[in-house]
């Protein structure tokens, strides 16, 4: 382990570890499990479970992407947040190309894929596929940017109503766009009062985390009785008291289950990879298992969605180690190519002694 490595805090990489296993396990139950012809109560209830983990999953996401990125965008310098943002945005064109190529070759599959050109441009702009998230983060770097010298309660405020204006079903259903406006909140959080969550994961306890878990499964059986979760506001209340359960429940993990935390910690630094491509190898399995008839028994409903997401997560990282071994990192850094051009022009340019 570098010096880096070990004097990094680990809770961080422990969230983005959940997050993305949750993310993995959400599109594997609502792209392949609920479509699998005989799918009963069992799958009923691992779509249940997913359903419940809305608040959570996302906004804990961009909520650790934020703290990461506060250096970056409240500096002087702007070079480090236009350098993340413009790495972002060509991530997200490139793997919506190659996405729209792959996904052409199960075209049952259900997501959303552009059949032509302006549907391409959709997606590349107003209508934002699976892979929004690269979208969004790149908007949020410019926001960010944008409003740091504005003040935190403002502009925190703003983007509360934001959220909640989201969150109540207003914006028009392009693609995921609903999402990409209604997080920016989450990842503003995170970078305006980092300093405010480092100390609450100083205090936090065991009882502290089980409180908030009771508080958050109390909620969302109150916002379930009620059916209030489009009323403006719900949504990014709700998915507060989740971030701080799921931040209580990462440092915990990572300062007590060392077990637990180590793999977790291994995955969240690697999230990138397994976000890009995981639903490509998803979409194979899926038209594998109606090409076989496959047919489900309880017992591999209730395993099927977990061994499924251990599958399609491992996948990627063995995809993503054979594409770097075979000279095509750029794929996961397109700024490669970019600075192996700008190195070549200032090389041809430098005057001969």
């Amino acid at each position: 382990m570098t010096g880096a490595e070990s004097s990094r805090v680990g809770w961080p990489d422990v969230a983005k570890g959940i997050c993305i296993i949750l993310v993995v396990l959400w599109h594997v139950v609502t792209k392949v499990a609920i479509h699998i012809p005989g799918a009963g109560p069992v799958t009923d209830a691992w779509a249940m479970l997913n359903a419940q983990l809305l608040p959570l999953r996302i906004p804990l996401f961009f909520l650790v992407s934020g703290m990461f990125a506060a250096r970056a965008v409240l500096g002087r310098d702007a070079t480090s947040w236009r350098r993340r943002a413009g790495r972002l945005a060509l991530l997200y064109v490139v793997w919506v190309l190659i996405q729209t190529f792959v996904l052409a070759l199960t075209p049952d599959f259900d997501t959303a894929r552009a059949t032509d050109g302006w549907e391409l441009l959709a997606q590349l702009t107003i209508s934002p596929t699976n892979l929004w998230y690269l979208l969004a983060l790149a908007a949020y770097l410019a926001i960010a940017r944008l409003t740091r010298g504005l003040p935190t309660v403002a502009v925190l405020a703003v983007a509360f109503v934001i959220a909640a204006v989201a969150g109540a079903g207003v914006i028009p259903d392009l693609g995921n766009l609903w999402q990409l406006v209604q997080n920016l909140f989450f990842f503003l959080v995170g970078l305006r009062l980092r300093a405010v969550i480092e100390r609450f994961t100083r205090s936090v306890g065991i009882g502290g985390a089980l409180a908030l878990a009771v508080v958050y499964v109390g909620a969302l059986a109150a916002v379930a009785a009620l059916g209030i979760r489009l009323l403006p506001g719900v949504w990014p209340a709700l998915a507060l008291v989740a971030v701080a359960f799921g931040v209580a429940l990462s440092v915990l993990l990572d300062r007590r289950a060392g077990v637990v935390a180590r793999p977790l910690r291994w995955i969240g630094r690697r999230t990138l990879p397994i976000y890009v491509l995981h639903m490509m190898p998803l979409a194979f399995v899926g038209a594998g298992l109606e090409a076989v008839g496959w047919r489900p028994t309880p017992v591999l409903e209730g395993i099927g969605p977990v061994v499924l997401t251990a599958v399609v997560i491992a996948t990627c990282l063995a995809v993503h180690a054979l594409l770097v071994r075979c000279g095509l990192g750029a794929l996961f850094d397109p700024l490669r190519v970019t600075d192996r051009l700008g190195r070549g022009r200032r090389r041809t340019a430098e005057p001969r002694a």
